[in-house]
């Protein structure tokens, strides 16, 4: 099992390097993808204009803008709460970016009382995540929030 403790400390420390959200995000991501196992993408969608925009990340090709409400990324986004989906193809109307994607965990990420975006995680495997992975990535998704700069100009 993962150490999300650990995990927050890495996170911390990439920051430290530069904490603007263009140089940040992709050493996270990059950082999440390598430290999760039965994973198949990792990465951020980002608010912007009223919509999830498609950010640094990990893995296959994405989705490039997703509405808020739609999808399990949008829903994470609209209801504010952790979408832990043990079988995409039973959430109604899950967006397919991704054809061999079997579960998905999306948390919320807040920076200065804001949400700003979401964290994004697939696996190829049904029931990959767990109610553990949900409390270690909102420990994860608030660390971020907490160090990266989300206003920097890119």
């Amino acid at each position: 099992m993962i150490d999300y403790e650990l995990l927050c400390e890495q996170i911390s420390s990439i920051a430290e390097a530069d904490p603007a959200w263009y140089c940040f995000l992709p050493n996270a991501s990059a950082l999440i993808f390598e430290a999760m196992e039965r994973i198949s993408w990792a990465g951020f969608y980002l608010i912007k204009d009223g919509q999830l925009v498609l950010g640094p990340f990990q893995g296959k090709v994405a989705c490039v803008h997703i509405p808020i409400g739609k999808g399990v990324c949008g829903t994470a986004a609209q209801t504010d709460k952790i979408q832990l989906v043990p079988d995409v193809h039973a959430f109604p109307g899950h967006i397919a970016c991704d054809s061999a994607s079997q579960s998905e965990i999306v948390v919320p990420i807040h920076s200065k009382g804001q949400l700003v975006g979401v964290l994004d995680i697939d696996s190829t495997f049904k029931n990959r995540f767990s109610a553990a992975d949900a409390e270690g990535l909102e420990k994860v998704a608030r660390t971020i929030g907490a160090v990266c700069d989300f206003g920097a100009q890119g």
